[in-house]
């Protein structure tokens, strides 16, 4: 069986000692390669307030569009919760009118209240308490649960500031709708016709990014749309959330079949001594998310301190789930996870400290792959 399609996932990340304009720069240069390599997407994420500079995912494609010829070039995810329907279609559809058929509208549910249609009518039946555990070489851990970690005294009023005073997000299976609508010219603001231009007729199907069973995957499955599963993020649930997709499916204008795409986060170099080399800081990095507001500049791995087994307790699913090796290592590990999920396609980040050692460990696994440009 040939490997199936294989994408890249950028942050921008802002390494410890450098600065946003430098890492968004390496973004140009690494989707440039990307198309060279035989990607067959590059998908930008939005972060806002962290060591990574993707804040803007729609500026930030139109450059990398512009900087590229063929490679389909997609948010990871736009976050819903912060903005309006009509502003993503407008701006996106902006985009695809310059760059025709290689944007990918991706949108998630970052920053929306949660939907009542969605929440239990009646208490669920406790579920049996799940272990770590591996299916087909795939590790699957224990769900991490970061209620106790999180500052929220610090956090909501940071997350305030994306949201205009006093707004309130609409449900997320609206926004869907509504951004579906204003693609297709129906959509009514009460009685009346709403036309986005640009936007309307964009030849756009939005992408929905889910790590969960919850309401994202159900939406992508009820509506017909294709669904990216975070197993890179939330490696205790994606498979979970690819089956509430599947159950959920409904064919729809944009897909007959369920699509699925999956995320890893890998570290790629010539041999598996200096790929663990590369990835030491990944830990560190992966605490001050989890314990911070957000992502700290990526550590240099060779100055840095060893992790305490309180702070192991914490990223250690990250860790464990992230593929780390030479180009065998990594492609037999990205292989299982596309048999056990039955991904259409694969998206990989690669975060190191070092440009070049990121662009070695895409290239690496861009030939092991068989990607051809």
């Amino acid at each position: 069986m040939n490997p199936v399609p294989l994408s890249i996932l950028d942050l921008a990340p802002i390494s410890a000692g450098s600065d946003a304009a430098t890492a968004l720069r390496n973004t140009i240069d690494l989707a440039q390669r990307a198309e060279q390599w035989g990607f067959r997407r590059y998908w930008v994420a939005e972060h806002h307030f962290v060591g990574v500079a993707s804040a803007a995912p729609a500026v930030l494609i139109g450059q990398i569009a512009a900087a590229t010829n063929r490679i389909q070039v997609g948010a990871a995810a736009v976050q819903l919760g912060y903005t309006t329907a009509v502003a993503v279609v407008e701006s996106f559809g902006m985009l695809e009118a310059f760059y025709p058929g290689r944007i990918d509208l991706g949108i998630g549910r970052s920053g929306q209240r949660r939907s009542e249609e969605h929440k239990p009518k009646k208490p669920r039946e406790p579920r049996p308490p799940r272990v770590w555990h591996e299916v087909d070489g795939v590790v699957i851990p224990t769900p991490f649960d970061l209620r106790g970690l999180l500052d929220l005294e610090r956090l909501q009023p940071t997350m305030e500031i994306l949201q205009q005073p006093e707004a309130v997000s609409p449900d997320f299976a609206e926004q869907v709708k509504d951004i579906l609508a204003l693609l297709n010219g129906t959509y009514l603001a009460g009685k009346y016709d709403v036309h986005a231009v640009p936007g309307e007729g964009a030849a756009l199907t939005p992408w929905i990014f889910g790590s969960t069973r919850g309401q994202s995957a159900r939406v992508a499955g009820a509506l017909g749309l294709p669904f990216v599963a975070s197993y890179h993020i939330t490696p205790a649930t994606a498979l979970e959330a690819i089956e509430a997709y599947r159950d959920t499916f409904v064919p729809s204008a944009a897909l007959a079949r369920p699509y699925v795409v999956v995320s890893a986060d890998i570290v790629v170099a010539d041999d598996s001594a200096t790929a663990q080399d590369l990835a030491a800081g990944y830990g560190h990095w992966v605490y001050s998310i989890r314990t911070g507001v957000g992502a700290m500049p990526y550590p240099d791995p060779s100055d840095l301190g060893t992790l305490t087994e309180e702070q192991l307790s914490v990223v250690k699913d990250r860790i464990a789930t992230q593929f780390v090796g030479n180009p065998d290592e990594v492609a037999q590990r990205l292989e299982a996870l596309q048999r056990v999920t039955g991904a259409d396609e694969l998206v990989v980040t690669s975060v190191t400290h070092r440009h070049q050692d990121r662009l070695r460990s895409h290239e690496l696994i861009a030939k092991r792959w068989g990607l051809s440009s």
